[in-house]
Formats: structure tokens, sequence, C-alpha cells
């Protein structure tokens, strides 16, 4: 199986540029500062509920939440992940 890991830089510069930060933005979003945090470094995925409620917060076009929520960063195998 697969491991994508996902490059959410854009989405946390957006997160910077509307609210500063991760926790303020946490709160807002209705999202826990670990879950939150945890969803960025790539050890849990967003749900697609999440994806939606985050790009109506936060603004993003219909045609750009691709860039911000699926910008594919590494994909791994399970095999490569478990050799290293």
């Amino acid at each position: 199986m697969e491991k994508i890991i996902f490059d959410f830089s854009k989405l946390r510069g957006r997160i910077k540029e509307r609210y500063r930060n991760e926790s303020v933005f946490s709160e807002v979003a209705k999202i826990s500062k670990p879950s939150l945090s945890a969803k960025l470094n790539n050890k849990t995925y967003f749900k697609p509920s999440e994806i939606v409620e985050i790009s109506e917060i936060l603004e993003i076009p219909d045609d750009e939440v691709k860039s911000y929520f699926f910008k594919q960063k590494v994909r791994f195998s399970e095999r490569e992940m478990h050799a290293s």
C-alpha cells in the first residue's frame, strides 16, 4: 500500500495570511489544535467534510482546492517506509 505525503505549504500560508497562526484558525474551524497539526503534518488525512468547511472559511475558490489539499510531496510504498 502506498502512503501519499501531501505538501500543505500553500494551505499553511493561507491560514497564516487570514488568521495569523494555526492556533487561532483551529478555533475558528472548530478543529482541535492537535488534530489540525496531525493533518498538516501528514499523520492523518483531512476528511472530505473538513476540506469543504476549511475551503469555505479560508475562501478558497473551488477550482483551487486541489492545489491546497492534494499537492503531492512524496509517494512511498509501505515496504519502503518499513525498510528505512
